[in-house]
């Protein structure tokens, strides 16, 4: 945990050394694989999302989403604003670029307050596929992410593979 980063009073997960561990990363990566069985795709959010999101997809033999930042896809997108614990930002994902009614896994690194999550669920419903589990690394707990994503997306399965 790094304190105060990316400003103060946030208390930074960093999964770097997880990263750089690679017996530690190829098991959270197939732990994760093991949610991949009912769907078609996999869709990982920017930045760190993308790191796990895009070897599950290898590994599962599915194809990779993704979910990024806004302004860095090419050509027509869906966007979706949302609030961070520490401020505001805007999701992107490709329109058109995945055939309807696909079924998504979304991942991403930490559950905090759940902001990204349910903008990145919204931006697959745009896009006309069925988002139908998120999983993360692990959660914080105290910032009720879990709580949030059932209230407004009550169908998703939510599923974190590492106890904080």
């Amino acid at each position: 945990m790094i304190p105060d980063f990316p400003q103060p009073g946030v208390i930074f997960k960093d999964i770097t050394p997880l990263l750089a561990d690679s017996n530690a990363f190829i098991t959270c990566c197939e732990k994760l694989s093991e949610l991949t069985k009912d769907v078609d795709y996999i869709a990982g959010i920017e930045s760190r999302g993308f790191i796990f999101g895009a070897a599950v997809a290898s590994i599962s033999g599915k194809g990779f989403i993704p979910i990024r930042k806004s302004g860095k896809l090419p050509g027509k997108t869906f966007s979706k604003s949302y609030n961070l614990e520490y401020g505001q930002a805007a999701l992107e994902i490709h329109d058109e670029l995945i055939p309807s009614k696909k079924r998504v896994l979304i991942i991403d690194d930490v559950l905090a307050t759940g902001g990204t999550a349910c903008a990145a669920v919204d931006l697959v419903l745009m896009a006309g596929l069925v988002p139908v589990k998120l999983a993360f690394l692990l959660q914080i707990p105290a910032l009720a992410g879990q709580a949030r994503i059932a209230e407004s997306h009550p169908q998703i399965q939510i599923h974190t593979i590492l106890a904080e």
